[in-house]
């Protein structure tokens, strides 16, 4: 085996020692060449490659300046999109982040002399939101992309929707609680006392021809005591089943519309999200390699509602995916389950049975005010098993 060998132990410490950060003053940003140690950056200096990159960056040094400037912008700003998002973080957390790459661009190369100086002009140019705090200076990414913000319009949309349906339906309700109470009044009867004016006038009662008398009354137009009370009586009870069947009956009425309309709110009431944290789901794209392809993973945490952090189960790694590249996880019947979309969305729920034909299961409500509901006909992407 030669000394030049590829797999001498001298090679194989060279290759690893390449592989790593190295010392920022023996890095040469215009060649883009990292040397190891004081040696290797002098020779690189006095070499023919360095001396003429030298030329042409003396021609014109504010276009290379410019260039660099541009694509250390660029970088740090798209770390900071993917990975933060729209959060609010440290300024000196993103920067450690983004120099820990081989391959990154130094500051020193760039317009800016510090890191203070590139987040004040971030603020200037409104890309960033930024402010200084005691512990430092904080930066907030500002989305811009059209995609966002027509999703943004339409999660405000469909909030001011939700609240006009809740509007609707509590003025639905106070105008059924007003009716029901005027139709009391209006049925609770009013009793007057028995008077005449004079004390010598008689008071006869007129009956019809099917009316009982008693057997000691003496004149067809007169009436006993005993048969006047009985009539009265029925009569009280006769009025008073009327009233009660159609209170019944009114009360009734208003609740069947009242569900009817909770039963076409819970219908309609989807969204294009469904993602929910402790649930499992399944990794559905193969851009990530066959190592996650149909792998499950718990939901951690939910960015945008659109995005999520999912922690592998077999591996443990967690991985940042949007939800177009995960699909929900149904369990054998009689697990757990949370519904992640519709009137019953985020409500636990037990897995009874599953339709395979129609793609679709029945569960039971297990949380909520619908605890103890049986749903039949919920779509496989609406329930996912949970953690």
């Amino acid at each position: 085996m030669g000394k030049s060998d590829f797999l001498t132990p001298k090679a194989i410490a060279n290759r690893i020692k390449s592989k790593g950060l190295q010392k920022l003053r023996w890095y040469c940003q215009m060649c883009q060449k990292q040397c190891r140690d004081e040696n290797g950056f002098k020779c690189h200096c006095m070499s023919e490659s360095h001396q003429r990159q030298l030329l042409l960056a003396s021609e014109d040094p504010q276009q290379f300046m410019d260039y660099f400037s541009e694509e250390f912008r660029n970088d740090f700003l798209e770390l900071l999109r993917r990975r933060f998002g729209t959060k609010r973080v440290h300024n000196n957390i993103v920067y450690n982040e983004y120099i820990s790459h081989r391959e990154h661009i130094h500051m020193n190369a760039t317009q800016w002399e510090t890191l203070t100086d590139f987040t004040k002009w971030l603020g200037r140019e409104g890309l960033c939101k930024v402010d200084e705090t005691p512990k430092g200076w904080y930066i907030q990414y500002i989305d811009r992309d059209p995609e966002t913000i027509r999703r943004q319009q339409e999660q405000e949309k469909k909030k001011k929707q939700d609240l006009d349906d809740e509007e609707k339906t509590a003025k639905f309700i106070e105008e059924q609680v007003r009716r029901g109470l005027e139709g009391k009044e209006q049925e609770c009867p009013v009793f007057t006392e028995l008077s005449r004016e004079n004390d010598e006038e008689k008071v006869a009662f007129n009956l019809n021809k099917g009316a009982s008398t008693s057997g000691t009354s003496s004149k067809p137009g007169s009436l006993g005591p005993s048969a006047l009370t009985a009539a009265s009586v029925k009569r009280k009870e006769s009025s008073h089943s009327l009233s009660q069947s159609k209170e019944k009956k009114k009360k009734k009425s208003a609740l069947d519309e009242i569900m009817e309309l909770e039963e076409q709110k819970k219908k309609s009431a989807r969204t294009d999200y469904w993602l929910h944290p402790e649930i499992i789901v399944k990794i559905i794209t193969k851009k990530l390699g066959e190592k996650y392809h149909k792998k499950k993973g718990v939901v951690q945490e939910v960015i945008d509602k659109y995005t999520a952090v999912v922690k592998m189960i077999d591996s443990g790694d967690k991985l940042k995916l949007d939800q177009t590249h995960l699909e929900t996880v149904i369990p054998a019947p009689g697990k757990r389950v949370l519904v992640l979309n519709g009137g019953y969305r985020g409500n636990e729920a037990t897995l009874e049975s599953i339709n395979e034909k129609m793609f679709s299961a029945t569960v039971m409500i297990e949380t909520g005010p619908l605890k103890g509901r049986r749903v039949e006909g919920i779509q496989y992407e609406d329930i996912s098993k949970l953690a």
